[in-house]
């Protein structure tokens, strides 16, 4: 794989970004992956992989230290049936950062940190940069910040290219993702837009949603930036990961959209390192499902915490 992208905003007249989106194209070829039948040893399989791609998540005002040390146990052990996965990540405010690093020193499981006004981000840049050199110093591996949208649906896409290609090189060794708040982006042209400028400006990975506005993931969304990473991927040779946040809440609806990566990125995205969930509500019903296959029946939702 090649390095990180240089920092150039690109000619309208050359990069893909500027490809109109067929909406109705995209609409057709989502209803084809849900029609995918998923049985016996690969859904269990897709089960597992939907699990160990999972960024845990609480961030909301009343967190407290106790919510973040329950939630990075039940990413350690999400369940005491034997060959459940570790999650990939716990996502935390920075001042909840070395609380998680206590409880997950020693794991694989990561810590990512949502900076730069999460999820507004209606702060001057020099805090935003500051909010993310912080949250590094204390031990985030990732980090995750919201583009500017304001600034974005005013044609201002210089602004928000070199805002986050400040907030890359402020990352240092940590993984940016880069969340694009696609339900306030009023288009998929405007998705494909913001995903392009993002990626030639540094994100590691591309994101949906904050999952604090009406509309968060959509499969039609998460196509059309899959589309972009396969095609940003063919033009330069650099792999972007993916994450998908918010509005998935079964086990039926992660394995379409593992059907949805397989099929358009191919099976090197498979892997929690190139694709993430957004979507802690979705681990107990994916755990409940896996309770049915390995044992024959149900559990309740009671066997499982709600963190």
């Amino acid at each position: 794989m090649k390095s990180a992208p240089a920092r150039m905003y690109p000619s309208p007249t050359l990069d893909p970004m500027y490809i109109p989106v067929d909406q109705v194209a995209v609409e057709e070829r989502v209803a084809r992956f849900k029609t995918r039948s998923i049985k016996n040893e690969a859904k269990l399989a897709g089960i597992k992989m939907a699990i160990s791609m999972i960024d845990l998540t609480t961030l909301e005002g009343k967190d407290s230290p106790g919510k973040v040390i329950q939630l990075c146990q039940k990413a350690l052990r999400p369940s005491e049936l034997p060959g459940v996965p570790q999650v990939a990540a716990v996502c935390v405010f920075p001042n909840m950062i070395p609380i998680a690093k206590k409880v997950l020193k020693g794991s694989q499981v990561k810590i990512a940190c949502v900076s730069t006004a999460f999820p507004a981000a209606q702060v001057p840049l020099d805090i935003k940069i500051e909010d993310v050199r912080r949250s590094v110093e204390l031990g985030a591996d990732e980090i995750d910040m919201v583009i500017s949208r304001g600034q974005f649906l005013a044609g201002e896409y210089n602004y928000v290219f070199d805002e986050i290609a400040q907030v890359k090189e402020a990352c240092g060794k940590a993984r940016l993702k880069v969340i694009l708040e696609t339900g306030e982006l009023e288009t998929l042209d405007n998705v494909r837009r913001a995903s392009f400028i993002a990626m030639r400006a540094g994100a590691d990975f591309i994101k949906t949603s904050t999952g604090k506005v009406t509309i968060n993931a959509t499969m039609p969304v998460t196509l059309v930036m899959l589309e972009c990473i396969r095609d940003y991927y063919d033009d330069t040779g650099i792999q972007i990961g993916m994450k998908p946040a918010g509005g998935i809440k079964t086990s039926k609806d992660a394995l379409h959209y593992l059907v949805m990566v397989k099929e358009t990125l191919g099976d090197a995205w498979l892997d929690p390192y190139w694709f993430r969930f957004g979507a802690s509500s979705v681990l107990n019903d994916l755990l409940m499902q896996y309770a049915k296959m390995v044992k024959g029946a149900y559990q309740s939702l009671d066997y499982f915490s709600l963190s």
